[in-house]
């Protein structure tokens, strides 16, 4: 796989090189593709934009380019979502994804930044903590002590150096981000400057600056966002996979990719099991079966589709390492149970009354109806 050139100075800033990181930022797990379409891509590019619009779609959807090359899908959904997403970026428009969880926001996020700037790690990860700072920037106190408030003594932030260098920012989880301090974001994204009082200075952000951040409503400790600060952004909501071909086609892509930086063997050997967790979790969220012929109620949990590939992921690490390395249902049922029993009183009947009305009478799955009763019991 091609390095960045990022990525191969990173053993000498102390983090591993991409070849050993566990999880590889996007810009250097996929470096191949980026630079196959960088070098096949004619069309205009916004200003510091490494790619056209038209790049960046067929980087996050797929394609294949003149040559041959494939460029794999990142993101399966609607084609017109992207472009807005995309076309908003090359505009001087924030942009918002919003989505339940598991709707692969930060997954587009990264992506996103990934294409455009070459970069995904200008980062701002919201919790209920986040201060301030973290927006703006902070200060090396040893020389704020040495020689008060000066540009040696400012450390730039992920929004600060974004605005410097013309780069795409990435904030997570806006809304878990306390309500004064999201509200840092406007001066920025309406005036495009950052002031620093201390300093009687300001930072104005150059031509390629821009923001994606991502939200979703419906978790718990959520912050508004205030009615001045939503304007600023153009929010794309990115829904759940439309059918359970789709679903089955995510959750199969990202176990494949996180099964091959694991070493865990993969193959359609497991394509049954897959069918079925998605099948489990699209019936539960919805609360009906796929035929509506029954309804059933739905537990506390999200099931979204990141949950999903998790339970497959935890599942082929069972049949690796205690097992013969084919997934079967024995090695999924406790990960749909753990994913299913947030609340232990009341989700734990709803599972077993889904057990017993649904999964009990349908044919084909004896030996997961079996092994999601032994675990349950």
């Amino acid at each position: 796989m091609p390095v960045s050139t990022q990525s191969a100075h990173a053993g000498a800033n102390g983090s591993a090189p991409a070849a050993e990181a566990l999880r590889p930022h996007a810009e250097d797990a996929f470096a191949s593709e980026l630079e196959a379409l960088a070098a096949a891509d004619d069309r205009p590019r916004p200003a510091r934009w490494r790619l056209s619009p038209w790049a960046v779609a067929t980087y996050l959807l797929g394609g294949t380019l003149p040559d041959g090359t494939v460029i794999t899908p990142k993101y399966v959904g609607p084609r017109r979502l992207v472009e807005v997403a995309i076309t908003t970026l090359a505009t001087d428009r924030a942009l918002l994804l919003l989505g339940v969880p598991g709707t692969a926001k930060t997954w587009v996020s990264e992506h996103l930044a990934a294409a455009i700037s070459g970069d995904s790690t200008l980062l701002v990860q919201g919790t209920a903590g986040t201060p301030e700072e973290a927006i703006r920037y902070g200060w090396n106190y040893a020389q704020l002590l040495a020689h008060g408030p000066s540009r040696d003594a400012l450390v730039a932030g992920p929004v600060m150096r974004a605005m410097s260098e013309g780069m795409t920012a990435r904030i997570e989880e806006l809304t878990r981000i306390p309500a004064d301090v999201q509200d840092t974001l406007i001066t920025i994204l309406s005036e495009k400057t950052l002031p620093i009082p201390e300093l009687g200075q300001e930072t104005q952000a150059v031509r390629g600056f821009n923001v994606i951040a991502t939200a979703n409503d419906r978790d718990r400790g959520i912050n508004d966002l205030s009615s001045a600060l939503r304007r600023r952004f153009n929010t794309v909501v990115l829904p759940l996979p439309s059918s359970v071909e789709a679903e089955v086609d995510i959750v199969t892509r990202r176990v494949d990719q996180i099964g091959r930086s694991l070493d865990l063997p993969g193959g359609p050997d497991g394509i049954d099991e897959i069918r079925r967790v998605v099948t489990v979790f699209r019936e539960l969220r919805a609360g009906v079966t796929g035929d509506g012929r029954t309804k059933v109620k739905s537990p506390s949990g999200t099931l979204s589709t990141a949950e999903a590939i998790s339970v497959v992921t935890g599942g082929l690490a069972l049949a690796a390492h205690f097992g013969d390395g084919v997934l079967r249902p024995g090695d999924v049922a406790a990960g749909i149970l753990g994913a299913v029993v947030r609340d232990p009183a009341a989700d734990r009947v709803i599972w077993q009354e889904y057990l017993e009305a649904v999964v009990r009478e349908r044919d084909g799955w004896k030996d997961f109806y079996r092994a999601c009763r032994e675990v349950s019991a």
